[in-house]
């Protein structure tokens, strides 16, 4: 529709408008419930909505009445295994964390429970983790020394957990898990590399059999407390720490050679514990320094509910410890679990997945639980035992549940350097290197990213780590945001395609014809940057003296979803430029919200509806349409 002689093939059409509270409804639906999850409940009755609503926050509702013997049998064995990784695990990170080594094995009986009732997750298997321990210890203790203020301390740590578990599920329940997302990739590579590099160091506490280590977590102040005590180092310490590290890395180099033997590696750490408590106890090697874990009280979890506490002055250390943590550790637990899911063809509710997370941590912390969450080791070792449902998870925690009630004064004997030694195994796992290669080769800022992450842990502390490379993820978007790029676009030889020049040398510039692609959308943040650069290829085009004199300028809209005024202002001021310049501006292929605001807006009005193409082929086919009739009848020019 060019002239009165060009009909095109096909006209834009301009979507009905909808009433504004159905388009908000509509946005809500697509921003907050992607996977629709309202679906089931429709045209049901209501006592089956009331059923279908407790299975979907309940999943066990709906799972458990089709679980069968065989699956039991499976999740039997796998709930032992864990548990045998459980008990060692459990008392080392709560080491790690400055808390009492019981607090640790309570942490492995009340959240599995919740979790089997309220995850998704065939696969995860519930426990604490070794980072989050370390941010709790590092976070908590600049405010309450562990060591002169125990009792202070676990109240810290339990109103801490209380926090975070409130903030995860109220992230499931509002479904927002968008914002977990904010830790890409490279952030939590990595963040965990980091810490994990932190924690090793420190272990070296427990491996020399200090007993005064500083607080904080940077090299720097690891390494000067170290080397400043040397005169205080035991060398009986060093060598059973040394023995042990190499039989549990050992077990784990062979276990990973040979997947069969994987239970070889999970029952190392609780080998290695009784062998070690065995050892001190028949050499009393506890009087030549080699430290014990000491008495273990018997007994379940008592309940902490009267513990929390909500007052100043640390209130607001133990709120952003807890959203710190358990930002983290629903960053992992989510992100293993749907690795695992990945293996056995099945998904994962994210939304489920943070509920079931927040509900456990809530509980947890009124029973005497720290922070939990699905640690990667923990769920590999489940994995490979051949777990079959949640189940095992159950399992896991009867099993530690008769740890606590009849075993616990058998871990008396038990050697802190055992401990330190199964700590470093498992960190020296989440030191992912050919991750960090990788992301090397694919993508240079992220790699960036990756290693600011690191160098923050390692060298500052793990807030600094993690603020900087969220502050640097957080940066790439907003260029992607405030800067998209822009493409000349060309014709594909023998077709009516057309793509960027750049990425398709082949392609041919259409002669007078400028094709521009802007592959954003257009907001108040990117419509200045967008006007300048178009008037830059307008003048870059107009300057060529070996081509023919542009006159039009087609503005391929595929790519752009949405616009706000400000990028509507753009295009108006886009046209007059190209008037001013005796140029035409053409628009194709305007997605449903960008020509229903450009209608609104009179735009199309003052433009002229015959200059809006569907396809980018059709606009060209116009322009040259107009080209040639102009050169045949030089005084229809003007038309």
């Amino acid at each position: 529709m060019g002239t009165v002689d060009y009909q095109c093939p096909h006209r834009v059409a301009i979507p009905p408008s909808k009433p504004f509270l159905t388009s908000l409804a509509l946005t809500m639906k697509e921003t907050f419930f992607p996977d629709d999850p309202f679906r089931q409940f429709h045209g049901q009755p209501p006592a089956q909505k009331l059923v279908l609503g407790l299975q979907y926050f309940i999943p066990i509702l709906e799972w458990g009445p089709r679980y069968t013997f065989d699956s039991f049998k499976a999740d039997l064995v796998a709930g032992i295994t864990i548990a045998s990784l459980a008990v060692p695990q459990g008392i080392s990170y709560a080491n790690l964390a400055s808390l009492p080594p019981i607090i640790g094995l309570y942490s492995s009986f009340v959240p599995p429970l919740i979790y089997a009732m309220l995850g998704s997750s065939r696969d995860v298997a519930v426990g604490t983790v070794a980072v989050a321990s370390l941010l709790i210890s590092s976070m908590l203790g600049k405010e309450v020394s562990p060591i002169d203020h125990p009792r202070q301390y676990v109240q810290l740590v339990f109103t801490a957990t209380f926090f975070s578990g409130v903030f995860q599920a109220a992230l499931g329940f509002l479904r927002l898990g968008f914002i977990v997302d904010l830790l890409s990739h490279a952030t939590i590579v990595g963040f965990m590399g980091g810490a994990a590099t932190v924690v090793c160091l420190q272990q070296l506490k427990g491996i020399l059999g200090l007993v005064h280590f500083t607080h904080e977590t940077d090299l720097v102040s690891v390494l000067r407390s170290i080397f400043i005590q040397v005169h205080q180092w035991r060398w009986e310490s060093g060598l059973l720490g040394c023995c042990f590290l190499f039989f549990l890395l050992l077990t784990k180099h062979f276990s990973k050679r040979k997947p069969a033997f994987f239970w070889i590696n999970a029952m190392a750490p609780l080998a290695s514990v009784v062998l070690g408590s065995v050892l001190v106890y028949l050499t009393h090697a506890e009087k030549h320094g080699v430290q014990v874990i000491g008495h273990l009280k018997k007994g379940l979890n008592p309940l902490t509910v009267t513990e929390l506490t909500f007052g100043p002055p640390y209130l607001m250390t133990t709120i952003k410890t807890g959203i710190i943590t358990g930002i983290i550790v629903l960053a992992e637990g989510i992100a293993v679990g749907r690795s695992f899911a990945l293996f056995k063809n099945y998904h994962i509710d994210g939304n489920k997945e943070m509920i079931a997370i927040g509900m456990m941590n809530i509980v947890g912390s009124f029973t005497s639980c720290y922070l939990t969450s699905g640690p990667f080791s923990r769920t590999a070792v489940n994995f490979n035992a051949g777990c079959k449902s949640a189940i095992s998870n159950i399992v896991m925690a009867m099993a530690v549940m008769i740890t606590l009630l009849f075993l616990t004064p058998l871990f008396y004997y038990t050697p802190l350097v055992v401990l330190s030694s199964i700590i470093i195994t498992a960190m020296v796992g989440l030191i992912d290197y050919e991750s960090a290669f990788h992301l090397w080769k694919l993508d240079k800022f992220d790699f960036v990213v990756c290693i600011s992450s690191y160098v923050g842990v390692v060298f500052g502390s793990i807030e600094v780590g993690l603020v900087t490379a969220v502050a640097l993820s957080m940066l790439r978007i907003l260029i992607a945001i405030a800067r998209p790029r822009t493409f000349a676009l060309g014709n594909i030889p023998d077709s009516t395609i057309y793509r960027s020049v750049d990425q398709y040398p082949n392609a041919a510039k259409v002669p007078g014809v400028l094709i521009l692609q802007i592959d954003a959308p257009i907001y108040f943040a990117n419509s200045n940057y967008l006007r300048e650069r178009i008037y830059r290829w307008i003048h870059e085009e107009m300057e060529d003296k070996l081509k023919a004199t542009l006159q039009y300028v087609i503005l391929d809209l595929s790519a752009i979803g949405s616009i706000d005024t400000s990028g509507i202002t753009m295009l108006k001021e886009i046209k007059k430029n190209a008037d001013r310049l005796g140029l035409k501006l053409v628009l194709a292929n305007p997605r449903s919200e960008v020509i229903k605001k450009l209608d609104k807006s009179k735009f199309i009005e003052s433009m002229g509806q015959e200059w809006i193409y569907l396809t980018v082929g059709e606009a060209v086919a116009a322009c040259n349409f107009m080209l040639h009739s102009c050169k045949s009848d030089p005084q229809d020019s003007n038309v």
